[in-house]
This record gives C-alpha cells, sequence and structure tokens, in this order.
C-alpha cells in the first residue's frame, strides 16, 4: 500500500506523489539545448526526488550520471590526487544504472589520472562519442572548497571550446543544492576561503557563469496536489472533495513540497482520514507544533542572521513593505532558504505555516526579552464549554494593557505593540487552535489575524489610531475581510499612541451593515 512520504526519495511504487510531468518537460528543454544550470531551492524541496525522476525520463535518450556529494569527506577534496578517482569512481557506478555498455563503464575508472589536465583529457575522450549528463547532487556541501572551484572552472573551459568546435565534454551538467553556486567564489573570499590573485583582487568572476538562468516553479499548485490526492482518491474511496481540499492545503504551503506532504501524511495517519478543509486545519495545527528538520534549519537561519532576522520582523510585525530586489542580498538570502516568494513586486514569507512559525519565534524571544508583559489571564478564564470567549479576551487584554503601559512605555509600544497582543492571544489559543496573518492586510496601519479554535472561527483587525474618520473606514475594511471569511462578527483592536487627554478608549459592540463589531481602543 502506498503512503505519504516526507523523508528522502519518493518513488510512484511507494509513495503518493504529486504529477510534475509538465516541470520535467521544461528540464528536459534546458537539457535537450546542451544547457549548464544550477538547481538551487530551500531544504526538503523535492530536488533529489525531481533528479530521480529526471534520470528515469532521460534513460532512453542520453547516458545520465547521477551523483551525490552527501556523506563525502574533506579528503576526497583535499587535492585533485583526491577528487580525480573519486569523481571517476562516481561517475562509473552510476552509469551502471544506465544502458552503457559495460566496458564504457569500466574505462570511466582510472586511477592514474591526478590532476585536472588529465581529467579534462579523460573526459573529452569519453564523452566524444557518447551524450552523457551529468547531475551532482547535494553540491553545496563541499562547495566552500578551491578544489571544486578548480573542477567547476575546468567544466567551464571545456563548455566554452566546445562551442567553438574544439573540445567534447559533458552534454548537460546539473548541479543541485540549497546555496547558489554562481556566486559561491564571491561567497569564499568573503569568507576567506579563497584567496585571488594581486590582478584579479576585485575581480569575482564566477566560474559557473556559462549557466542558463533556473527559473521554473517547483512549488505544487492546487491542481498539481489534486493529482495526488485523485491516485489517493482511487486507493480508499474516501469522497474527499478533491479540489476544495487541495486548495486548502496549497493556501497553507504555498505549495512547499515537504509541508505539502507532511499535511497530507498527518490527515492520513494522524486525523482518522479527515479530508476536509477542517481536516487540514487540523493537521496544520499539529504540524507547527512538531519539531522537525527543515524548521530547525528555519530557526537556525533566523538566529544566524540579525540582519535576516531584523528584515524578516520589520515585514511582519512592523508591517513594512519591502521590494522584491534580488540584487539585494537579504532578499537572495531569504529567497534562497525559501522564506520569500515574490509577491506583486514585494517581499511576502513564503507559506503560512513558515509565517506562523517565525511570529512565534519572535513571540517566545519577546516573552524571554522584553519584562513588560501582559500575563496573569489564563484559558480557562476564556475558555468555556470548549469555546473561546473572544470578547472576554480582549476586554482581559484592554484591562491588563491599561494597568501595565504609561507613557514612558509609548515607543516600545509603538513597536511591539501588535507583538504583545499575540503574545498575549498564543498561549490563551494554544494546544486547542492557532492564527495566521492575512498578509495581504499586514501595513503599518493595519494587520488582520485570523484565529482558529475548535469549530470557531474569529477575525480580528489590529488599527492605529488616525482619527474618527480612519475609524470608521476601519469597519468597511474589516467588514469586507469578513465577508470574505463568511464570518457575521469581527473584532477592532485599536492602539491610541496620543496623549491621555485625546485617548477615546472604548470597548463595545457595534452594529454596521447588519453585522456586529466588538470595537476596543486601548
Amino acid at each position: 500500500m502506498r503512503k505519504f512520504n516526507v523523508t528522502g526519495l519518493c518513488v510512484p511504487e511507494d509513495d503518493y506523489m504529486v504529477d510534475i510531468s509538465d516541470k520535467l518537460e521544461q528540464v528536459i528543454k534546458l537539457i535537450d539545448n546542451r544547457s549548464y544550470f544550477t538547481i538551487n531551492r530551500a531544504r526538503q524541496y523535492g530536488k533529489t526526488t525531481t533528479l530521480a525522476c529526471l534520470e528515469n525520463r532521460l534513460r532512453d535518450s542520453y547516458l545520465v550520471a547521477s551523483i551525490s556529494f552527501e556523506g563525502l569527506s574533506n579528503k576526497s577534496f583535499e587535492s585533485p590526487e583526491a577528487f580525480c578517482p573519486m569523481f571517476l569512481r562516481r561517475i562509473s557506478k552510476a552509469l551502471k544504472f544506465s544502458l552503457a555498455p559495460d566496458q564504457y563503464i569500466e574505462e570511466w575508472i582510472n586511477n592514474s589520472i591526478t590532476d585536472f589536465d588529465l581529467l579534462s583529457e579523460h573526459i573529452t575522450k569519453m564523452c566524444e562519442n557518447a551524450k552523457v549528463v551529468l547531475m551532482i547532487d547535494e553540491v553545496d556541501k563541499i562547495s566552500n572548497n578551491q578544489i571544486f572551484l578548480y573542477f567547476l572552472g575546468m567544466l567551464r573551459e571545456k563548455f566554452l571550446l566546445r562551442k567553438n568546435k574544439k573540445d567534447h565534454t559533458f552534454h548537460s551538467v546539473i548541479l543541485v543544492g540549497v546555496y547558489d553556486i554562481k556566486n559561491i567564489k564571491l561567497k569564499m573570499i568573503n569568507e576567506g576561503t579563497f584567496a585571488t590573485a594581486a590582478e584579479e583582487s576585485k575581480i569575482y568572476n564566477s566560474p559557473w557563469n556559462i549557466a542558463v538562468d533556473f527559473d521554473i516553479d517547483m512549488s505544487f499548485s492546487a491542481l498539481e496536489i489534486s493529482s495526488m490526492l485523485t491516485e489517493y482518491e482511487a486507493d480508499h474511496n474516501i469522497g474527499m472533495d478533491i479540489g476544495v481540499v487541495s486548495e486548502e492545503i496549497s493556501r497553507f504551503t504555498g505549495g512547499y513540497p515537504y509541508l505539502v506532504s507532511k499535511i497530507c501524511q498527518t490527515v492520513d495517519r494522524k486525523l482518522d482520514k479527515d479530508w476536509t478543509p477542517g481536516g487540514v486545519k487540523n493537521a496544520v495545527k499539529i504540524i507547527i507544533n512538531e519539531q522537525n528538520t527543515l524548521f530547525d534549519d528555519l530557526f537556525k537561519n533566523l538566529e544566524n542572521n540579525k540582519n535576516l532576522y531584523d528584515f524578516i520582523y520589520d515585514i511582519l510585525i512592523s508591517g513594512k513593505e519591502k521590494s522584491f530586489k534580488i540584487s539585494n542580498p537579504l532578499v537572495n538570502l531569504g529567497y534562497m532558504y525559501g522564506f520569500f516568494v515574490n509577491k506583486d513586486g514585494k517581499v511576502a514569507i513564503a507559506n503560512r505555516i513558515f509565517e506562523t512559525l517565525i511570529y512565534e519565534h519572535f513571540i517566545s524571544k519577546d516573552e524571554s526579552e522584553n519584562k513588560n508583559q501582559i500575563t496573569g489571564v489564563l484559558q480557562q478564564d476564556v475558555v468555556k464549554n470548549g469555546q473561546f470567549d473572544m470578547e472576554l479576551c480582549l476586554r482581559k487584554f484592554a484591562a491588563h494593557f491599561a494597568e501595565i503601559f504609561s507613557e514612558r512605555d509609548l515607543r516600545f509600544i509603538e513597536t511591539h505593540g501588535r507583538l504583545l497582543f499575540l503574545s498575549y492571544l498564543k498561549p490563551l489559543i494554544n494546544g486547542q487552535g492557532f492564527f495566521h496573518i492575512e498578509s495581504q492586510s499586514r501595513d503599518l496601519r493595519r494587520m488582520d489575524i485570523v484565529v482558529d479554535f475548535g469549530r470557531d472561527q474569529f477575525i480580528i483587525e489590529l488599527k492605529i489610531w488616525y482619527g474618527n474618520s480612519k475609524h470608521q473606514a476601519a469597519y468597511e475594511q474589516l467588514l469586507g475581510y469578513m465577508d470574505s471569511k463568511r464570518a457575521s462578527t469581527g473584532y477592532l483592536l485599536t492602539f491610541d499612541f496620543r496623549k491621555d487627554a485625546n485617548k477615546q478608549r472604548c470597548a463595545q459592540w457595534v452594529e454596521f451593515d447588519n453585522r456586529r463589531i466588538f470595537d476596543v481602543v486601548i
């Protein structure tokens, strides 16, 4: 019986898989054009599985040498004498699974080849009458190594000579990893692991600048997700609404391959096959409280780069817009890690699961670093008979806020007010609910929070006071979002940063266009 797999390679015989035929056809076009390119995507983005599927599709037309640098020791990259024989042995082993003749496979191994000039000549000989596609997975495991740069330089030289009909070399080369190999030399220079000659001290020519851009979207669309669920439904006859469930999975994951499979696996194994939008939400609630290597990497990358941390904080907490310019090193880094996507020219967090995890990380850090916290409210105070009382929750927040914060805290509140409310809210819904932020409405003036608790959903809009007319307009904005969620009740929480004499504190229900809004100004 097939299963949903979130660890390692997926194969059609054992695992439910998204149909990526269209993506593979786009990659094959690059290979047919004899292109060299890099597939650099974030951790657990289906790169290795894509390579395996690609290898199967190419076997009838090419000799495919698919190797990996995973698990190799540093000794293999200490010198050309160590690297060249290792590389050739791996090529020979990989070709055993192609249609190459045994003699040809054996000829690849030559332990007398101990420098890159000899390696280049050997590749020329072996590729003269054979179309060999070289794939190297986990290539960035050793990409901070000068021997690897020399190897890339050799491939570059042979590629250019082939263009001029003066050499034979690999038909196509695909390097796969997280980091962008195009910029690896500059990365090494900055890290002090590569010393340039005096005459090129300011020249950062990449040994991989021959590579064409790889702009194929490897995330899964709702339609592609439905191809996997269709196979599952055929096996189990659940009666799920495949289109609706696929859209819900896409909405939370942004098509991130690991997260798509993780939700499906959780619904299948832990939620009694509850293939409904509610089941998907419950799976998300479980997943965001789990620990796994993907989430560990996410937090590690945040904590290891303060500039990136602050950049994301500005987007999520302060509501600042950032232009998506890949030339910006922070945007490039966040995109490489899978944090960012380009949304109408602006930086957006790639998916709601990542966004929730990062918010919760900020909340945890804020609780540790700041003494100003609203405490003393327990879940039992606002949860009765399994139902969450959002009105009481906001009333208690307003009361405690007034007690704890004063004019001297104004600068802190202006910067951290939203985070303060989320820090207050999280423990009250934890275990039975979760929240997410509506990214389309997150800016300096406004943030829409959606809280799912049990079967109830609450729409909360956070605002800053900008006058009575703006406050009335906030009702219209909130109403529009309530309509999109088919909600008849909404909640408006406004921070008023004016002097005490001018503040208009309130906590009251307002009837607006036949809907009810609980209006709190603090």
